[in-house]
């Protein structure tokens, strides 16, 4: 029930936007994630939000570059990226789970995912 737009390829030191929709459901009440997940590796946490924005966090490897925002109004969850690094190639999942509480870092405590959208951040 999620879905994500915006991947593409960039150059490293460039930016992009991933747009997280959920079509025919409201996310307010819903703590949003961010997650990755390049070749061969094991899928990894990249950034959280909490229900009313109250709370947001990072992995380390992308502080400072990344920024998780969210406008329930439109359903939407957004992941602003930018200084790319050919390091944060990977495809970037959207993950919900419904909550009022903080956040979450561990993938299995999200219960809706998205498919997923590509980036590729060249060198």
């Amino acid at each position: 029930p999620l879905v994500e737009s915006g991947g593409g390829l960039v150059q490293a030191g460039g930016s992009l936007r991933l747009s997280c929709a959920a079509p025919g459901r409201t996310m307010d009440a819903y703590v949003m994630g961010w997650f990755r997940q390049a070749p061969g590796k094991e899928r990894e946490f990249v950034a959280a939000i909490s229900w009313n924005e109250g709370r947001t966090d990072y992995v380390d490897a992308v502080k400072g570059r990344f920024t998780i925002s969210r406008d329930n109004a439109q359903n939407r969850v957004y992941l602003q990226m930018i200084s790319a690094k050919p390091e944060d190639t990977a495809v970037y999942y959207c993950a919900a789970r419904r909550g009022y509480g903080g956040i979450y870092y561990d993938s299995t405590l999200y219960t809706y995912w998205g498919q997923g959208t590509q980036v590729t951040v060249s060198s």
